[in-house]
């Protein structure tokens, strides 16, 4: 599975991108509010990737940042909403209100998004009201400024079954100036800790 995708962005849309890695052009579904974010065409992208395999497709759905892909994987489990409807709700509304919106069972502001109709929020509300985190504590497990080496790293830390919270506690503890290989070391090492 892809997990997390950074190289060229070679083309946009408000809601698909091409990132070229490696010489392969990957196609990614993004959300508008991801696609208000980035860098102009030819600078380096990076991606939190959901890949989502049918038997007659394979689909990348990129994120920005961390948070907004785990709130997809959680619309994704409520019956009726897909990964197509789930990148129109995160483009509908901007993820912390729409968090709030679900606590709160406010489903008039949740019906204004397109493609949601009043069963649709009424059954996110009830699946997802105690699964979402508490609000304020998504910015919490995110490091905003990761340089690519150390994306790399926690890539492969998480790769090897690491959870992402001790792989970026590991990562914050270490020397961010090194080389992959010392950097992936120092962390290896302070997850052993």
């Amino acid at each position: 599975m892809i997990a997390h995708l950074r190289g060229k962005l070679i083309s946009r849309r408000p809601n698909l991108v091409i990132v070229e890695t490696g010489g392969v052009g990957y196609e990614v579904t993004i959300s508008v509010p991801s696609f208000a974010e980035l860098p102009s065409l030819g600078s380096e992208v990076a991606f939190h990737i959901h890949t989502h395999v049918r038997e007659d497709q394979l689909a990348l759905y990129g994120f920005l940042r961390p948070e907004e892909k785990q709130l997809f994987e959680k619309l994704i489990t409520v019956s009726g909403i897909g990964p197509k409807l789930a990148i129109t709700v995160l483009s509908g509304m901007p993820a912390d209100e729409m968090v709030n919106s679900i606590r709160a069972n406010d489903l008039a502001r949740l019906t204004k998004i397109p493609g949601v109709g009043r069963k649709t929020a009424e059954r996110m509300v009830l699946e997802l009201r105690d699964k979402l985190p508490p609000v304020g504590t998504d910015q919490v497990h995110a490091i905003p400024s990761l340089s690519a080496t150390q994306e790399d790293v926690l890539s492969a830390l998480m790769n090897l079954g690491y959870q992402r919270p001790s792989a970026e506690k590991a990562l914050s503890a270490i020397v961010k100036d090194s080389s992959f290989d010392a950097m992936f070391r120092a962390a290896l090492g302070a997850m052993g800790k």
